[in-house]
């Protein structure tokens, strides 16, 4: 029987799921405050200080009155920066009412799925991947069909199987490239063939681009900017990742126009808006200098190398090189069968933070992620300190 503050709750909660990252973070600083030293590789947050032309356009924004309601979709000043942003760096043409603003990029996500998933729908998505994407659509009622990615194409998606699985309750499929646990990036012969399937089945695609400036060996490349793809796919990105914001709260989606009506809707009855002034820092952020933003991703990518390089010389572990975004996802399978157990003893023992790779979905076996948002000193700390704590590790 179920307890008197259980029966409270709607049935639904159960479906949801949560982020370990949160969980993980939250016990780290817990052993700091015990006097513990902690390397915290375990949160996806750029470890860089805001730019300043963009924290002082919020102190004059504030400072102008911008500290009241606005539109629920956005200013229209930060939408129009928006869209000319999108269709410059995406190649396509976006038009200002295609655009939403919302506070964060994850609950924008939930409001297009909200607007699109009905109880019975197929959501296809990457196994293993942000964990919102399943969560949201399996509070919905919708069914989230995970598609693995494949360590042998650099964690890539298995465009077989992806094709296999698609059904005539097929709604929507959720591509994250750059990738976030994996560091994969799709090439444009994965994007051509997911393409030609979203056409020939008729499905839309939500493409979450947050990482598209966190990418390194490549141009980045969106869906939307393939033949046929721009009026059946949903852009998601945000400010949290390129211009160190996570705190700021603002993320953005292009869209067509009936699903950004829609998607507007979940916004006013949800948030109502976004901070005002954290719009006009939005602003500045895509119109001021770009600098920042390629100094920052020069450096993750330097970072990157320095780690990689010493995960694959610890014995056992091996690591598939990133190809964006600012995590590494190396293969723990030969020195653990629980990488969650593996993930807790290396946070309790050796003071490393990071993640099991299943939080991310049952693809993620055998894995463990670290995120590099952290400087190379703290690294190479990292690097040694899971050096020496393996040994002592007992499955």
């Amino acid at each position: 029987m179920l307890a008197a503050s259980e029966r409270r709750l709607a049935a639904t909660v159960r479906r949801l799921g949560g982020e370990s990252a949160f969980v993980t973070m939250a016990r780290a600083k817990e052993l700091e405050r015990q006097g513990r030293s902690i390397v915290h590789l375990e949160i996806g947050e750029p470890d860089f200080d805001t730019p300043e032309h963009i924290k002082r356009a919020a102190v004059l924004a504030m400072d102008a009155g911008w500290t009241h309601y606005v539109p629920s979709a956005g200013v229209l000043e930060l939408r129009e920066a928006i869209a000319a942003h999108l269709s410059r760096t995406r190649r396509i043409s976006v038009n200002v009412e295609n655009v939403v603003a919302g506070p964060g990029g994850k609950p924008v996500i939930w409001c297009i799925l909200s607007a699109l998933l009905d109880p019975g729908d197929e959501m296809l998505y990457a196994d293993p991947a942000y964990p919102a994407y399943a969560s949201a659509a399996g509070y919905l009622g919708a069914n989230a069909v995970p598609v693995p990615l494949l360590e042998s194409r650099d964690f890539r998606l298995d465009l077989d199987d992806l094709e296999a699985k698609i059904s005539p309750r097929t709604k929507v499929l959720v591509i994250n490239s750059p990738h976030n646990p994996t560091g994969g990036v799709l090439t444009r012969a994965d994007l051509e063939r997911i393409a030609e399937l979203a056409q020939r089945h008729d499905f839309l695609v939500i493409s979450d681009e947050i990482y598209s400036r966190n990418i390194y060996d490549a141009e980045f490349l969106s869906i939307a900017s393939l033949p046929g793809m721009l009026e059946r796919t949903i852009i998601v990105d945000g400010f949290s990742k390129a211009y160190a914001m996570t705190g700021w709260r603002l993320g953005y989606a292009a869209m067509p126009n009936d699903i950004a009506d829609a998607v507007t809707l979940f916004l006013n009855n949800t948030v109502s808006c976004t901070t005002a002034f954290v719009q006009m820092a939005g602003i500045a952020a895509l119109t001021g200098p770009d600098d920042e933003v390629a100094r920052m991703n020069d450096e993750f990518r330097k970072r990157r190398d320095v780690l990689i390089k010493g995960l694959n010389e610890i014995p056992g572990l091996s690591c598939v090189m990133p190809q964006g975004a600012f995590y590494a996802f190396p293969n723990v399978s030969k020195v653990a069968r629980d990488e969650k157990k593996l993930a807790r003893f290396l946070l309790e023992e050796a003071g490393v933070a990071v993640l099991a790779g299943t939080a991310f979905g049952a693809a993620g076996k055998g894995h463990i992620r670290l995120s590099y948002a952290n400087s190379i000193e703290n690294l190479k700390l990292a690097l040694e300190r899971i050096r020496e704590a393996l040994p002592k590790y007992e499955d």
